[in-house]
């Protein structure tokens, strides 16, 4: 813990920032997808013989959301930076509770908490634990054992 004991934690509200900037970096595969959707069947929502079509095409696109939001904050927060674009943007970085990097298999169990096990605790509290919490963790950090800091 000698590596992450100097360095303070990132609070509630500069992780909320951090995770709203995530957001707008994710927003542009999502628009790109609605738009691809549009332009592929926008003529043919009226017709019964392409809704299955529809339905498959925006099933993918749901698919490919959720595997693309897990694989850019597993593989940039398992990176040498620790941190996805809206972390390193504001001068956060996620290490273990001991200090060194996560692993891809940490960093992935840590999202996956982050947007099922977390949320599923009532009032947003599993979230609200990193403004009350020694070292400043959410509920997902805890159960990856991971803390964010600032590294700079």
């Amino acid at each position: 813990m000698a590596a992450v004991e100097g360095a303070p934690p990132g609070g509630f509200w500069i992780r909320f920032v951090a995770y709203v900037i995530d957001g707008l970096v994710l927003s542009v595969p999502l628009a790109m997808g609605i738009v691809a959707l549009v332009v592929l069947h926008g003529a043919r929502w009226s017709d019964p013989e392409e809704a299955g079509v529809i339905v498959g095409t925006t099933a993918l696109l749901f698919i490919a959301l959720i595997v693309i939001n897990w694989l850019y904050e597993a593989l940039m927060t398992s990176s040498p930076r620790g941190a996805t674009l809206g972390k390193m943007a504001l001068g956060l970085r996620i290490v273990r509770f001991d200090g060194t990097r996560l692993s891809f298999g940490r960093a992935t169990g840590r999202h996956f908490a982050k947007y099922m096990v977390t949320p599923m605790v009532p009032l947003a509290i599993g979230y609200i634990m990193a403004a009350f919490t020694s070292r400043k963790r959410a509920l997902h950090d805890i159960l990856a054992d991971t803390l964010v800091i600032r590294s700079s």
